[in-house]
């Protein structure tokens, strides 16, 4: 499972990311059959567990049904854009942050639910015990905004368009072979193999388009191009519609009046707001000063410096502005500087390791961050998930089979990061550090490293697109060059950076991972060899491990939730012992600061953080009191 874009877009405060993909699903076995045979038809599916809501739910408990319609909420997004077009997001242009809340998906998920989905533009699903295929039947009255119904030729087209123009839709769906009617608004999708609990709500959770629009004409008659960019406003089947924007600046969206959904359980209480505006800045600093000033209503803070320094103008200290942190239980996170093992002087793990050591966690916690942070030591960091200690019981079952084939040290050793933080502990790490890039192949001559058997000295760029982060590769370009390290930084504009990620240009970045709570086969998008060179896909980091690879599968086609833990944990343990990302660090709440104008449920999911502005509205009375917007 992977947490899905039109969460982070409607269930918290919105980041510019990179597209998400799907969802885990099953039903119990003993339900996916009647007695004579017949498939059974159900409201909702669940990974290795209950569904919480009955077919005939009235609404989710965390939301307001009776939350007033209107308002407008203003939102931040970092970067640029220019494209409408979900289907070669990633891969082409930079794809507007917003524009996922235009489509309705075949289901969509609970937010107090570890991964329970239920039915949107499907009204019921079923698949067989084996987990060989799965049927959609669509609602009858579901409708795009130009009032024409939601077909199944639709689902069919937009499966086939993601396959084949989105790198990562195509491998993430590449196990499903076919879809076709099965009857007048049903959708039967066939997978390769049996087994793979995953497959039946992650095909709920694609993206639908609509076909009679993509295969018509533009204003101007000239004919649409699923695989070209557009800045053509969609046509959708959800809550919004683009109502105007402006190219790389800003992005308006307004609710749909006769919204053919609004009645539905799922969607009580919820999309409250009648515009929801995203303003794009270049710089965070710069996007800070305009919530300041009263330009933007709400803001997610990913800065320690400024949490702690920055929120003290006059708003914050006569409440009208509020500052709070939510939990998030929903995920966990690996950060980290993320090496491009594409590059010869990366491939050696003795290499990657030492960069690590030269890596001073703790002097950056207390000079730059307050304190704040805590060091990542997992790929699951936050979760269950996360492995620790040595491997045990199932989990050490599960990484018998690839014994030969990972480091010795998975099954000695618990993983930890160097610790530093003071100038002994600096000085051994960088002794050790010096110590394996010896063993590696490396020596220092003329106070520069260099490969001992053809001389070259040994560089790298740390490149980033966002200047705040430049003080972060800053502060660890001294410790690499003590090392005789030649590291230069450089920080270039979204789209570029963007550009050169897909073309594997880079040494050094910062990446992030987000895990949900019931990782599967976007693993192998992350991890597998495959993605490895796939332009576009989330494995940036060039992995090309059979041992990772089997891992993924073991992983993926976990039978219950003990199997499913111990698999991660396995694959955790993996990763971290080849030493492929030199982790940083995380923080387990969401900081916000609102303009107070808005009103929210007494108690917000357990799985949501904020989920603003998803279940938010906004509130005339508060606003009232604190004046006009500037």
């Amino acid at each position: 499972m992977t947490i899905t874009r039109r969460h982070l877009l409607q269930g918290a405060a919105v980041a510019a990311i990179a597209p998400s993909l799907g969802l885990s699903a099953s039903v119990e076995p003993a339900h996916a059959q009647s007695a004579t045979g017949e498939p059974v038809w159900r409201h909702a599916l669940s990974l290795f567990g209950d569904v919480k809501y009955p077919a005939d739910f009235k609404r989710f408990d965390y939301v307001n049904p009776d939350a007033p319609k209107g308002g407008i909420a203003r939102q931040i997004l970092i970067g640029t854009f220019d494209n409408f077009n979900v289907a070669v997001a990633g891969v082409k242009g930079s794809i507007a942050g917003a524009v996922q809340l235009v489509y309705e998906p075949l289901m969509t998920s609970s937010l107090d639910e570890v991964s329970t989905e239920y039915g949107a533009l499907a009204e019921a699903v079923s698949h067989p015990e084996d987990f060989s295929s799965v049927t959609y039947r669509l609602r009858a009255e579901a409708k795009w905004h130009d009032g024409k119904p939601v077909t199944a030729d639709d689902v069919i087209f937009s499966l086939d368009s993601f396959k084949k123009h989105h790198p990562q839709y195509s491998a993430y769906y590449r196990h499903v072979v076919k879809a076709e009617k099965s009857g007048d608004r049903e959708i039967k999708f066939t997978f390769d193999a049996p087994g793979n609990r995953e497959l039946p709500l992650i095909v709920g959770q694609l993206t639908i388009l609509p076909k009679h629009w993509w295969e018509g004409t533009d204003s101007e008659g000239r004919k649409r191009d699923i695989s070209a960019t557009t800045l053509e406003k969609p046509l959708g089947s959800g809550p919004y519609r683009i109502k105007e924007f402006v190219a790389g600046r800003t992005v308006t969206l307004e609710r749909v009046k006769d919204y053919w959904g609004r009645d539905l359980s799922t969607n009580v209480g919820r999309n409250n707001f009648d515009e929801l505006r995203y303003e794009y800045f270049r710089d965070s600093l710069v996007a800070l000063e305009a919530f300041k000033g009263d330009q933007v209503d709400w803001r997610t803070e990913n800065s320690a410096k400024n949490w702690a320094t920055a929120y003290d103008f006059p708003a914050v200290a006569d409440k009208r502005v509020l500052l709070e942190e939510f939990p998030n239980r929903s995920s966990g996170i690996m950060q980290a500087f993320a090496m491009n093992l594409r590059r010869d002087k990366f491939r050696d793990p003795r290499v990657r390791r030492a960069l690590n050591f030269a890596f001073d966690y703790e002097e950056m916690n207390k000079q730059i961050f307050f304190g704040q942070y805590k060091r990542i030591s997992s790929y699951f960091d936050g979760t269950e998930l996360a492995s620790d200690g040595l491997p045990q019981g199932r989990e050490l079952e599960i990484l018998e089979k690839v014994r030969a084939e990972v480091p010795p040290e998975v099954f000695t050793t618990a993983y930890t990061n160097p610790v530093g933080g003071s100038p002994e502990a600096v000085r051994a790490n960088l002794r050790e550090a010096m110590r394996l890039l010896k063993d590696a192949g490396y020596e220092v001559r003329d106070r520069k490293l260099t490969d001992s058997k053809t001389g070259a000295p040994f560089t790298i760029e740390l490149l980033g697109a966002d200047p705040s982060f430049e003080r972060v590769m800053l502060f660890f370009k001294p410790s690499l060059e003590r090392l005789g390290i030649d590291v230069s930084v450089r920080t270039i504009d979204p789209a570029q950076y963007e550009n050169r990620l897909r073309t594997w240009d880079f040494d050094i970045v910062v990446s992030s991972w987000q895990e949900s709570l019931s990782p599967g086969n976007e693993q192998r998008e992350y991890w597998g060899s495959q993605a490895a060179d796939m332009a576009g896909s989330r494995n940036i980091i060039g992995i090309k491990n059979p041992a990772i690879d089997k891992l993924i599968e073991r992983l993926i086609y976990a039978t219950d939730r003990a199997d499913l833990v111990a698999a991660t944990k396995a694959l955790d343990r993996a990763l971290l012992w080849n030493h492929y990302v030199v982790p940083q660090w995380t923080y387990n709440k969401s900081r916000t600061a609102r303009w107070d104008r808005f009103g929210r449920p007494a108690e917000l999911p357990k799985y949501g953080q904020s989920a603003f502005p998803a279940i938010w509205w906004y509130d005339a009375d508060r606003a009232a009191r604190i004046g006009k917007r500037s």
